[in-house]
């Protein structure tokens, strides 16, 4: 199937590791040129690699979300490098790094920087890149939020309640820019082994008393024989491939929607 993505440009969040790196190199293997947006050092390291294992334009550009002057020059930047952006996939997102449940294990102040990184960091960035979709009347927008804004995880409440708002956020630029012709979407991972999910579990651990730790991968089997109906986990892959689809004119009424890959770990009965 030819998703008619080839050549288009495409700003990823997040895409030094984990499911942004994924999309990334996925959008790549479609043809796309990407721009990486992260914070991490190696997002230079991760574009060169993307570029020559795909024979594509790929740049790394670091940028902190949640800086306007940073978005702003991460924009200059990127048009310069594309020209335009067809396509965004928001994947930058953090977890607050503490064990939530009870949630008054927690203190207010334990939320600030996730909901500063996972909402206005979204915010900065859509607010950035719309206005160029819009004077060229087209453009895809996907953000990858988590089963955790849907089910009310407790593991980590400031990250559960960000998703929640990312979602949210997206439904209402779903709707605002549909008219001219941008579809927004979210797409929601369930269990990932990526350096978030093992950071929740870090966290539980650490409260733990010794008697009661369990490794990773003990901890993590459990969860996944208990809420995933496949019995197994998703890979930053998988979650990339619905990105992609939804990134290309395969979707092309498809906008507003909040898509699940997740192995049925949230079904709506």
């Amino acid at each position: 199937m030819d998703l008619e993505i080839s050549g288009n440009g495409a700003v990823v969040t997040g895409g030094a590791s984990g499911i942004g790196r994924a999309a990334a190199r996925e959008l790549a293997r479609e043809g796309a040129r990407v721009v990486l947006w992260d914070l991490a050092d190696s997002v230079d390291g991760v574009a060169q690699q993307i570029a020559v294992d795909h024979g594509v334009e790929a740049v790394g550009v670091r940028v902190d979300v949640t800086d306007a002057e940073s978005v702003a020059a991460a924009l200059q930047s990127t048009l310069s490098a594309l020209g335009a952006i067809d396509h965004l996939v928001h994947a930058a997102a953090i977890g607050s790094g503490k064990f939530g449940f009870p949630f008054t294990n927690l203190r207010p102040e334990d939320w600030i920087k996730t909901l500063n990184v996972n909402i206005l960091g979204m915010v900065q960035v859509a607010h950035a890149v719309a206005p160029t979709m819009l004077e060229r009347g087209r453009g895809t927008m996907v953000f990858v939020s988590s089963v955790a804004g849907q089910i009310g995880s407790q593991t980590d409440p400031p990250y559960s309640a960000s998703k929640a708002a990312n979602i949210n956020f997206a439904q209402c630029m779903a709707k605002d820019l549909a008219p001219h012709g941008i579809r927004v979407n979210t797409v929601c991972p369930g269990m990932v082994q990526t350096a978030l999910n093992r950071g929740v579990w870090q966290a539980w651990h650490d409260r733990q008393p010794p008697d009661k730790r369990r490794s990773y991968e003990d901890w993590a089997g459990e969860k996944i024989r208990n809420v995933i109906p496949m019995g197994s986990w998703q890979t930053a892959e998988d979650i990339a491939d619905m990105i992609v689809f939804l990134s290309s004119r395969r979707s092309g009424q498809v906008t507003g929607q909040t898509i699940n890959v997740d192995g049925g770990f949230v079904m709506h009965w």
